[in-house]
């Protein structure tokens, strides 16, 4: 069963509303403050970065980076804290240099990536680290030809396998001409052929011929030896050509090794004329005796991806999809039995979607984590019976929890965030509620106003429940003008959880009240509410906005309805251009960016084309009328409402073209409207100083409009 907190006192009762009070953590542990939080604090807030554990569970290594509040430049620095003393202080680590992606490996070295070699190229190096800091001097381990981009250890210390982009007709890690796509000349012109796939991917122009592969290599005293043996298999016909991690968000959850280091087990998607369309990604086996990996997922058109061996050696749990070219289908864990290759799908009776899987040292548990309302909670499963339980792991609500690391002694290292504060580490004994382990940005947010949000749910499109959220100062009196927050995807949730991005306690602290709507689409409600939004772009979604605010407005009297903005990115901003066209009298001003303008020419210029083809329903040729019914462009000429409209040129998801055809038409109507145009970013904001104009731009044009003269 679910966990949840007390209920609070619903204010709507004519709407059946359900309201839960979810203080922040800064609320929660530091003392009223006045100074609201700002967009100079948000960009500058320190983060923390991927926890890293010994073998033995005693040390664990994190990084923080820092952003300089004058020059914005950010820098990153290693630490590392004993585990096994509760009042032990994270010690810095002075590694000679620049430091990233750092793992411990079983002879307790720590091994990272560094460029500080020769040229400049990313190479992996390691350290002896105890729990007073760094114990010797850092030396390499690896000198390729090619930068390397990641790294795996295998468990008994004697091999490690590398990726980075590598020409697939290269043998070794690193040829002559890697990264080159060899035009005809005499010009830089790119040429592609038909019967390539990708030309371009999220905001990278692709090189043919390169791909994101994995080599492996003897390690003995820290060197390792020999050319390496790539994972996709000696090039030639009928061999995988494909990325390893996928691209552009795969990592080194994609690549396991074998317990006792005989092989490597990588997630790969066939790059291919069909693979703009196709989500099939498979897990492949190599036992590293030189000959071409084993597809252990053929059966399955779908996506399989992280794969997990157990400790013990004697499972493979990894997530699955159903449907094929469907990419937000609910992922499943199955397990396969390594002896017998029997596969059952694990938690097919358990209607969520799971993100991670992280097995016990002892073979015993999965633990793994996925969305569940509001929240992002672990899950303890048994893999002799499939049983999922919820972990109680926090006071409160669960909100956002990370980076799960099941450790010896029945422990479980975690970061947890949620709307009020960014990621911290803390530690769990015995499956039992954690203790905090960083403070990473508490102090800093112990300076700042507090915020409050509340939780509520209404009868949203069909009679279904939907949730959604309500964040604003706490503790302030007067009228707040609303802000409707619209999240993209469309599968995806504005749940508990911080965000350098779409922030709603930075929002909050100028003076509104932020809600957010898990409208039908969401994810986090079971796959049937994130089936419902397929072929229903503007319908159903659109809806359960309009009720959602509505029912916020009835729950809250401090809001003031009279004053409202809107904003939305990607499908929030294909959202936004919707509600300029159908309903264009309920808002002061709206925010779109990064959406969708025009559906026809969206569709042929964007690149993964498995996501407008499910949604609605096969490409614009095989279903025009569905494109034609959803599009915003058709609604332009009921268009008035003032429009902030944000893009960034590198944006290959949704192009910049369509921001500039919605400015075109806000400039021929005569509405009110700005263009703030990124040259540098892509479907996100993602540079320290671009994300502070950004959110200055956006502030300044929610004054202009909601502002008391």
């Amino acid at each position: 069963m679910r966990k949840t907190t007390g209920p609070a006192a619903s204010l709507a009762a004519a709407i059946a509303a359900l309201a839960f009070a979810a203080p922040s953590l800064a609320q929660e542990t530091a003392p009223r403050a006045t100074a609201p939080m700002t967009a100079q604090d948000l960009v500058t807030m320190p983060r923390l970065g991927s926890p890293a554990t010994s073998p033995d569970g005693r040390l664990v290594a994190y990084t923080v980076t820092e952003t300089d509040p004058a020059s914005y430049t950010r820098s990153s620095t290693l630490y590392v804290r004993d585990l096994g003393a509760p009042d032990a202080r994270a010690v810095a680590l002075d590694l000679g240099g620049s430091a990233s992606g750092a793992v411990f490996g079983p002879d307790g070295w720590l091994y990272f990536l560094s460029d500080r070699g020769e040229g400049g190229s990313t190479q992996v190096w390691r350290a002896r680290v105890g729990a007073s800091g760094v114990t010797g001097t850092p030396a390499q381990v690896t000198q390729t030809r090619a930068s390397v981009s990641g790294f795996a250890l295998s468990r008994d210390g004697g091999r490690i396998a590398l990726y980075g982009d590598i020409a697939r007709e290269c043998p070794t890690f690193g040829c002559e001409g890697d990264g080159e796509s060899h035009p005809p000349g005499p010009g830089d012109g790119r040429l592609y052929d038909a019967a390539d796939g990708f030309v371009r991917h999220w905001d990278t122009w692709e090189t043919p011929g390169t791909f994101g592969r994995v080599f492996a290599f003897d390690l003995a005293n820290g060197k390792a030896s020999g050319a390496g043996i790539p994972l996709d298999g000696p090039a030639g016909e009928g061999a995988l050509v494909g990325d390893t991690p996928t691209k552009p968000f795969g990592g080194g959850e994609e690549i396991a090794w074998a317990p006792d280091g005989s092989g490597v087990y990588f997630a790969a998607r066939v790059s291919d004329r069909a693979e703009p369309t196709s989500t099939n990604v498979d897990i492949w086996w190599n036992g590293l005796e030189g000959g071409e990996p084993i597809n252990l997922t053929y059966g399955n058109e779908a996506t399989d991806t992280l794969p997990a061996p157990s400790p013990d050696g004697k499972w493979l749990a990894y997530a699955a999809m159903e449907r094929p070219r469907y990419e937000a289908d609910r992922l499943v864990i199955h397990l396969r039995n390594l002896a017998t290759g029997e596969t059952r799908a694990l938690t097919e009776g358990f209607d969520r979607s799971f993100g991670s899987i992280a097995w016990t040292p002892d073979s015993r548990w999965i633990v793994a984590t996925a969305q569940d309302v509001l929240d992002t909670p672990a899950f303890r499963i048994d893999p002799a019976t499939g049983e999922v339980t919820e972990l109680d792991l926090m006071a409160g609500n669960e909100a956002h929890i990370g980076s799960v690391t099941p450790l010896p002694g029945d422990r479980l290292l975690f970061a947890r965030d949620s709307i009020g504060a960014p990621p911290e580490l803390f530690v769990s004994q015995g499956w039992e509620q954690a203790m905090p382990l960083t403070e990473i940005a508490g102090s800093r947010l112990g300076r700042l106003a507090p915020i409050v949000t509340r939780r509520f749910s209404f009868a949203g499109a069909n009679g279904d429940t939907v949730w959604g959220q309500i964040t604003k100062l706490d503790g302030v009196e007067g009228e707040m003008p609303a802000i409707l927050y619209v999240h993209g995807g469309p599968q995806g949730s504005f749940n508990d959880a911080w965000s350098t991005r779409w922030n709603p306690r930075v929002v909050a602290s100028q003076g509104y009240a932020v809600i957010s709507v898990d409208f039908h689409g969401s994810t986090g409600y079971g796959q049937a509410f994130t089936d419902a939004i397929n072929r229903d772009w503007g319908g159903k979604p659109l809806e359960d906005l309009q009720k959602g605010l509505a029912a916020a407005l009835a729950l809250d009297p401090q809001i003031d309805g009279k004053r409202a903005c809107a904003m939305g990115a990607s499908y929030g901003g294909y959202m936004m251009n919707w509600i300029a066209g159908k309903w264009p009298d309920r808002f002061d001003c709206l925010v779109q960016h990064d959406g969708l303008f025009d559906m026809r020419s969206f569709y042929y210029a964007t690149e993964e084309l498995w996501f407008p083809r499910w949604d609605f329903g096969g490409s614009y040729t095989q279903n025009p009328k569905l494109y034609e019914k959803w599009n915003p462009v058709n609604h332009v000429g009921q268009w008035k409402t003032p429009m902030l409209v944000v893009t960034g040129q590198k944006d290959f998801r949704v192009p910049y073209t369509q921001a500039l055809g919605a400015f075109t038409a806000l400039q021929e109507r005569n509405v009110p409207a700005q263009l703030l145009v990124f040259p540098d970013e892509n479907h996100w904001v993602l540079g320290a100083k671009n994300s502070l104009q950004w959110h200055e731009t956006v502030f300044a044009w929610l004054d202009r409009w909601l502002g008391e003269e």
